[in-house]
Order: C-alpha cells, then sequence, then structure tokens
C-alpha cells in the first residue's frame, strides 16, 4: 500500500459516502471483498464519530449559559463513551 496521506473533502460528502457505503450489501461477494469492506466502514464511522465528537466539545465551549454547557457536556460525555465502547 502507497504512503499514507491524509486528504481533505467537505464533510457532507464524507457523511454521504458513509451513508451509501453502509446501505451496500455485500453478502454474495468473496469473504475477502467483504473483509476488507467491514474494515473501510468501520474505520469511516469512526472518523465520522470522531467528527461529531469533536463539535460536541465546541458546543460545550460555545454555550452561552451554565444550563447549555451542562446539556452539551452531557452530550459530549454520552458520545465520547460510545465512541470508546466500540473499541
Amino acid at each position: 500500500m502507497a504512503k499514507s496521506e491524509n486528504i481533505k473533502i467537505p464533510t457532507s460528502l464524507f457523511e454521504r459516502v458513509v451513508y451509501l457505503l453502509e446501505c451496500l450489501d455485500l453478502s454474495g461477494y468473496d469473504p475477502v471483498v467483504r473483509s476488507d469492506y467491514d474494515d473501510v466502514v468501520h474505520a469511516l464511522t469512526k472518523k465520522k464519530q470522531s467528527l461529531e465528537l469533536r463539535d460536541a466539545y465546541a458546543k460545550i465551549i460555545c454555550a452561552l449559559d451554565e444550563d447549555s454547557r451542562n446539556l452539551a457536556r452531557l452530550n459530549y460525555l454520552q458520545r465520547r463513551n460510545a465512541l470508546y465502547d466500540d473499541f
């Protein structure tokens, strides 16, 4: 495999790609293809969850009052726990 480099794509495109891949049914494909597919979908799903976690954290920082900050913190902690439970 080639050297790992990062690229930038719009978030909306990234989300559409993840959604599209999640909709595919590869049950009739070779197990090696399904395994690669599962690895890719898992990695992209984790990345999507990480982006959502980052956004949730930003809402804590930008909260206008203590009640909003507490709700944002609760949302962040729920997302963080869900993300790390899957590892």
